[in-house]
């Protein structure tokens, strides 16, 4: 099996039991039934972002305000959605580090998480298209260690959506080590390095998984070692976002999910 390894990872540290982690529901307004399920008692949800509108939006949005308050009356971590990519142009090495181009990108994803702070007191963020070589390190341990000063004991979670250079883990609670599509998961790899550390540390989220293969896939995520999963049957097929709705077989997920068949 190509998903298996020598070494089998360790147990969490934490005691953290697999659960989902929500990478973009669509908005509150066009995807009500989504937000209502993850506030139901015994739903297995660790954390779900927030993108109100590429970001926090220019004010704050009185739907968002509801669905965040829900969540937070039901115990459920909410993070802030920011978009990293460009973190990584102002990395050490190229032209643009130190120069306006770099900081007015580190500052913009910082001026984003205040207005996410101060608006929907959100529990951390999810930084998403993360870089994943060395060479953007320093500045991803920036962007990390500021947002930590803004927020005590916030939750960060690197997108990287592949298993990055082995320094990153460092900088963030989770890491995102594998996103996109059933196809590929089903034959894919784990690093390594992953192996000296819980499951609890990383997140896998993968598009079109039939609801016959699920237990299969729950199976990776165990000998994998990542204990925050998010998996649909929803494709990116058209250009549409796989994350915006619940898998049609939710009710089967949070089922296997909840009794903890994966651990």
């Amino acid at each position: 099996m190509p998903y298996l390894t020598g070494t089998t990872p360790t147990t969490s540290s934490t005691g953290l039991r697999t659960g989902l982690g929500i990478p973009g529901y669509a908005h509150p307004l066009l995807a009500p039934t989504e937000w209502g399920e993850l506030t139901r008692p015994g739903t297995p949800v660790h954390w779900v972002a927030l993108n109100v509108a590429d970001g926090p939006g220019a004010r704050p949005d009185p739907h968002c305000l509801q669905a965040v308050e829900r969540l937070r009356t039901a115990g459920v971590r909410v993070l802030g959605h920011l978009d990293t990519a460009r973190l990584g142009t102002a990395r050490l090495g190229t032209a643009h580090i130190g120069t306006a181009s770099g900081a007015r990108a580190f500052g913009e994803v910082i001026s984003q998480a205040h207005r996410y702070l101060d608006w929907y007191r959100v529990d951390g963020f999810l930084l998403d298209r993360c870089p994943t070589d060395g060479a953007a390190l320093p500045e991803i341990r920036r962007a990390a260690t500021t947002l930590r000063a803004l927020r005590d004991k916030a939750h960060i979670v690197l997108g990287h959506g592949t298993h990055p250079h082995p320094g990153y883990v460092e900088c963030a609670d989770q890491l995102v080590t594998f996103q996109g599509s059933w196809s590929d998961y089903r034959w894919s790899q784990v690093a390594e390095w992953t192996a000296d550390y819980p499951p609890d540390r990383f997140c896998h989220f993968v598009h079109g998984v039939p609801l016959g293969h699920l237990d299969e896939a729950l199976r990776i995520a165990r000998w994998q070692g990542a204990a925050t999963l998010w998996f649909t049957d929803r494709t990116d097929r058209g250009c549409t976002d796989p994350w915006e709705t619940m898998p049609g077989y939710w009710d089967e997920i949070v089922s296997r999910i909840g009794t903890g068949v994966s651990e």
